[in-house]
């Protein structure tokens, strides 16, 4: 009778205790996994390269396009790199053309567009997909279902506010423009903030 009574209560403690066992070995297998320092990425001159050298660094992450009604964008995130550069900022371009077809040329094309029309000063990158089945590992990390704002980005000129510690801060949809107050709070506040030491 006392084993009988007592069972059900000890596998409960044991189902718990696993559990929880369980959920801190996924947490810290999370905490070890690749950063997105870690992910490959080429340079608009099809190098390779990562987020290493931004490391440390506030990133706000756009996905961009020439022929776009957002395009004109391109001069405020150009005025937020001046604005905060110095301080530890820099807005990295990512060229995309699932939206309309809106970025069709060539990585040097793009570039001299970039560079003619809105005197941009900020890194650019290889064109790559943001959405869909070949989805580019860096935004499968910005935007999976793992991310802490997962979903499809909607247009050209989404954002995601990165801070100095590797973690994603903030989303800001296609519309929301660079220059916007709550976007210029929220890199200010990512700024000001101090990283937090490894573990």
């Amino acid at each position: 009778m006392f084993l009988t009574t007592v069972n059900p209560v000890l596998s409960l403690s044991f189902m718990k205790l696993f559990f929880l066992s369980a959920l801190t070995s996924m947490q810290i297998a999370l905490s070890c996994s690749a950063s997105l320092y870690d992910i490959p990425l080429k340079d608009i001159d099809e190098k390779g390269t990562s987020l290493k050298p931004y490391q440390g660094k506030v990133l706000l992450v756009v996905n961009v396009a020439s022929k776009c009604g957002l395009t004109p964008q391109y001069t405020a995130l150009q005025a937020i790199q001046q604005k905060y550069k110095d301080q530890g900022f820099t807005v990295l371009a990512f060229p995309c053309n699932q939206f309309n077809g809106q970025e069709p040329g060539s990585n040097k094309e793009i570039k001299e567009f970039c560079s003619s029309k809105y005197d941009v000063t900020f890194p650019l990158f290889d064109k790559l997909e943001v959405n869909g089945p070949n989805r580019h590992p860096l935004y499968v990390a910005l935007a999976g279902k793992d991310s802490p704002f997962p979903g499809d980005i909607k247009w050209n000129f989404g954002k995601f506010l990165i801070g100095k510690d590797g973690k994603i801060l903030q989303r800001f949809e296609p519309k929301t423009t660079p220059d916007a107050p709550e976007v210029t709070s929220a890199i200010e506040a990512a700024l000001k903030a101090e990283p937090k030491p490894a573990k």
